[in-house]
């Protein structure tokens, strides 16, 4: 691409690699429902911070019936339609296209996820880990309607900033762990440079579209795949050379480096809290005191 190219903040002498490329497959989860899983399979276990990453398609009467989490934060992000949310506690709405839900399970939830209208409900769902000391505290939510996300633009290229900053703007959601999570759209012959924190992991998630990632020379990488960026490096650069709109997500958090158990739902330090939490849920105490009283709608 030549110098003269629309490019949003100036080019990095030392842009982050792309380290491994992983095509999510596709596999059924929950009720019906169909998901394409990249981080938290067995080929990516995890990328401290993140668990997990789904990108998810559910249609009536499908869905995520009442399930529980232990420690650690769901984020979901809608694409198309929308999904109602209730949990436990009696809190109920519905995440809609372009709206964020970012919720804190911490020491216990229980809730479900189902299709709010007709049609296939598409959307992105990231796992990410809390550390020790924040795993046993009171379930949190931040949900953010789409008008209401902060978003920017440069250059050719549109930024919905769901944590961290991008061209000078920033979230103003609340990161436990400290994390960058931001949907790219890039218009054709456009060009980015996005910071990421030096020590942070990062990855892209591919929607639409194709892009080079990492460099100007880079072999074009396509939709549903996860990108892993090296460690060294000043951030992200991408380039659209096609003829079509490039869409993608960026995250990136700062590793916890703690001892990781992972039992289904369950994310903990050590095996005797997941047995812990395993029997709180059965038993119904230590948070979970409302889950055998409580089903849901779905």
């Amino acid at each position: 691409m030549s110098s003269s190219s629309a490019a949003a903040t100036a080019p990095f002498e030392n842009p982050r690699a792309v380290v491994r490329k992983l095509l999510s497959e596709s596999q059924p989860e929950g009720r019906g429902a169909t998901v394409r899983r990249s981080i938290g399979r067995h080929e990516l276990r995890n990328l401290d911070p993140f668990l997990l990453l789904d990108e998810f398609a559910v249609s009536k009467p499908g869905g995520f019936p009442d399930h529980p989490h232990r420690g650690f934060e769901t984020v979901t992000y809608m694409l198309e339609g929308a999904v109602t949310h209730q949990d436990f506690s009696g809190r109920k709405g519905t995440i809609r296209a372009g709206d964020v839900q970012w919720m804190t399970a911490g020491r216990g939830i229980v809730h479900s996820e189902m299709p709010a209208t007709d049609g296939v409900q598409k959307g992105l769902q990231l796992w990410i880990n809390l550390p020790a000391k924040d795993k046993m505290i009171e379930p949190q939510y931040q949900e953010l309607q789409s008008k209401d996300i902060s978003q920017a633009s440069k250059d050719g290229v549109e930024v919905r900033i769901i944590a961290g900053e991008a061209f000078g703007v920033r979230s103003p959601v609340y990161t436990r762990t400290p994390t960058m999570y931001m949907y790219f759209t890039m218009r054709p012959g456009s060009q980015l440079h996005q910071p990421i924190p030096a020590g942070w992991n990062a990855f892209v998630y591919i929607i639409e579209g194709e892009g080079a990632f990492g460099g100007v020379n880079a072999a074009p990488a396509t939709a549903h795949h996860c990108l892993v960026l090296g460690a060294d490096g000043d951030g992200l650069s991408v380039w659209n050379r096609s003829g079509a709109s490039l869409l993608f997500a960026l995250a990136a958090g700062q590793p916890l480096k703690e001892p990781l158990v992972q039992q289904g739902l369950f994310v903990m330090n050590t095996r005797a809290e997941i047995q812990q939490a395993m029997e709180d849920y059965y038993h119904g105490r230590n948070g979970f005191e409302k889950a055998k009283q409580w089903s849901s709608a779905a």
